[in-house]
């Protein structure tokens, strides 16, 4: 069976268009038969086969936000990179819409990493992931089982995992919010069933109440407003399915991560609200692990969750380059 997608030709992605690079649009399909879209750049001037990178993120976010802007950056500094949308999201397949999994999140940069690896101007063997904000942690998961890619970069990371099970900050860590949480995710599957569809929650509120916390300000800042609002984001608009995440409370992501062998790079900002995921994350991949040589974590100095989206003059472009090529 093959699902119909709705592909957009236009350019309408939240940055403009570069005149270095090539662009347009491809699709491949993951081991779970769903079909994905991605954007593909590639530098206008070059010669032999390519480095590649497949990068996704923002959890929530589209292939038109956060991860376009890296992956047409990365194909400016001579890499052939794709920006996809994951399973159920944006231009993607998969139904119901705006669900999420792990385990099919991971088999989609798995399925990135297929459809690179296929393309005759491509280097098979300097393959490269970037993962941005939840789907940082994803990336961190995928270099945990792929050995072909070569380079995992882990952008203002958030472990999804351990917010579904915790909560912000580690603040509902104890058996009897879970217990909670548990019991209202059960009472929405009930009204789900009996309403026939899958109630949505977690998208930006527009406009914030007075007080809200600064990381909640920051993400106003990105997706209700022209900087980064796009009509097919979950978090510009409704939000992901509130079923969701119900098997993130049950499982850890990482768990072999100091058994990666390869390079990663994990960049956060010294302000943002997420850094003890990027940190903690680091310390764990290099805890008794013979692998450390070609690991690192990048502090960005006065930034924020947020900054690392979009803002250049934050993103360490050059030392992500930088460490890719020297890994690959």
């Amino acid at each position: 069976m093959t699902e119909e997608l709705k592909i957009t030709n236009e350019w309408d992605k939240v940055f403009p268009l570069s005149d270095k690079v090539n662009h347009k649009k491809v699709t491949f399909k993951n081991h779970f038969g769903i079909s994905l879209v991605a954007d593909m750049y590639e530098p206008k001037d070059y010669s032999g086969k390519l480095p590649a990178i497949a990068v996704s993120g923002p959890y929530g976010a589209v292939k038109e936000q956060s991860s376009g802007l890296y992956a047409q950056e990365m194909a400016e500094r001579g890499f052939l990179a794709i920006a996809f949308d994951p399973s159920y999201t944006g231009e993607s397949g998969g139904f119901p819409r705006y669900m999420t999994s792990y385990d099919i999140n991971v088999e989609d940069f798995q399925s990135a990493v297929d459809f690179l690896i296929s393309l005759d101007n491509v280097d098979s063997e300097k393959i490269s992931i970037i993962g941005i904000c939840g789907w940082g942690g994803m990336a961190l998961q995928t270099a945990c089982i792929d050995t072909r890619v070569k380079v995992t970069i882990v952008s203002t990371m958030y472990d999804m995992s351990r917010v579904a099970g915790n909560g912000y900050f580690d603040e509902q860590d104890n058996e009897e919010a879970r217990y909670q949480l548990r019991v209202n995710l059960n009472k929405q599957r009930n009204e789900d069933y009996k309403n026939g569809n899958y109630a949505l929650a977690g998208g930006v509120i527009d406009p914030l109440p007075n007080g809200s916390a600064e990381f909640l300000q920051g993400y106003h800042s990105y997706y209700k407003t022209p900087r980064g609002y796009h009509k097919r984001s979950l978090n510009s608009n409704g939000g992901w399915a509130i079923q969701t995440n119900t098997s993130m409370m049950n499982v850890r992501l990482f768990y072999y991560a100091n058994e990666i062998r390869n390079a990663v790079m994990i960049v956060h900002g010294d302000k943002a609200h997420s850094f003890y995921m990027g940190k903690d994350a680091y310390d764990n991949m290099i805890k008794d692990s013979k692998f450390k040589d070609n690991k690192e974590f990048v502090i960005v100095p006065n930034a924020t969750h947020t900054d690392l989206y979009d803002k250049k003059d934050k993103i360490p472009f050059d030392k992500i380059e930088k460490f890719i090529r020297e890994n690959i």
